[in-house]
């Protein structure tokens, strides 16, 4: 079977390029590179020794897209593409709206005419707003707080609509929480442009010395400890979640709801300790004022997941730390160096 992972170049796409080649399947990538490096794709091709085929290219031009489907029987498509930055929605928001929204109906309509009806799309738990309890269940409420998290809504609503106009769609819409961690190779991993905007690859920079320390927003949270608390998740259990939910996306089961996450949440001081223990070094952090939109608390109920797909995340924090720190030390500019 032939899957188009849109965005596959990043973070998250790259890491799940090495286990849908591993599991044999063949793979066609379209991604811009507007926040990501080709060079992540030599990698996966160098970890799982088998080929894909990249075709840079950007959602907001259809004929882009539709030469990838009129070179390729393409039987699903795997949606990572999309810009990501919550910050940097809130100050411009229009080019968020157009390019996660506007991409995405470009390429279902590409989809659409082409007759490829079976797509796993990459959501978020920002959909689910400050939840009223936890752990968070798929059919909780859905809001959102910023931009970024809106778009992740607007496009789910939209597939839902599409799918209920066209039973024919195939549709999973996956929630993940707070993905870390690289592959264990430390060939590919988290790769920001600039100042990392999430926690983890913050703190492994300020671990390697490019940041002088680590600001904690708030520590005044209903939390054990004050400080915000997440699900985090290994990059690599996350990628084995789109594994798991492929074979039931092609028994046409119509529209799929999972959360990807671990169960389970850690502060952001517990997060500093595991990864001072994975470095063996110390991390200097200031406590700042709390950021607008942050939301105390937020982990997953990830049970229909492990009952529906039979997937469960096994990697511990520990691990999560440990990987980050690897790719860290052997790729301290990122991607960069290899260019």
């Amino acid at each position: 079977m032939k899957i188009l992972v849109t965005g596959g170049a990043g973070y998250i796409g790259s890491h799940t390029c090495v286990e849908l080649l591993n599991e044999n399947y063949d793979v066609v990538v379209l991604d811009n590179l507007s926040n990501s490096s080709e060079e992540s794709l030599t990698r996966v091709k160098n970890i799982t020794e088998k080929s894909l085929e990249f075709y840079k290219a950007d959602l907001l031009n259809k004929k882009q897209i539709a030469t990838v489907f009129s070179e390729h029987k393409i039987d699903g498509v795997i949606h990572f593409a999309g810009l990501k930055a919550v910050g940097e929605s809130v100050s411009i928001p229009l080019k968020y709206f157009h390019n996660n929204i506007t991409g995405t109906l470009n390429l279902l309509a590409v989809m659409n005419d082409f007759n490829v009806k079976n797509i796993v799309f990459s959501s978020s738990a920002t959909v689910y707003g400050d939840p009223a309890s936890l752990p968070i269940k798929e059919e909780f409420p859905l809001s959102a707080t910023n931009p970024y998290g809106r778009t992740k809504l607007m496009i789910e609503e939209i597939l839902q609509d599409l799918y209920h106009s066209d039973k024919n769609w195939n549709i999973a819409l996956l929630r993940y929480f707070n993905p870390i961690g690289a592959h264990k190779s430390g060939e590919i991993g988290e790769d920001p442009c600039g100042i990392p905007n999430n926690l983890v690859p913050y703190i492994s920079q300020v671990a390697i010395g490019f940041l002088p320390w680590l600001s904690v927003f708030g520590n005044d949270y209903d939390t054990p400890d004050g400080t915000g608390v997440r699900d985090y998740i290994h990059v690599v259990d996350l990628a084995l979640g789109h594994i798991k939910t492929l074979p039931k996306l092609f028994t046409n089961p119509g529209l799929l709801i999972y959360n990807l996450g671990t169960g389970s949440g850690y502060s952001v001081l517990e997060m500093i300790k595991g990864f001072e223990a994975a470095s063996n070094k110390k991390i200097p952090y200031k406590i700042v004022d709390r950021r607008p939109g942050d939301i105390a608390a937020c982990w997953a109920d990830p049970a229909k997941a492990q009952e529906e797909l039979g997937w469960k995340a096994n990697k511990t924090l520990a691990d999560m730390c440990k990987d980050t720190w690897n790719w860290q030390k052997k790729n301290p500019n990122g991607y960069l160096e290899s260019l």
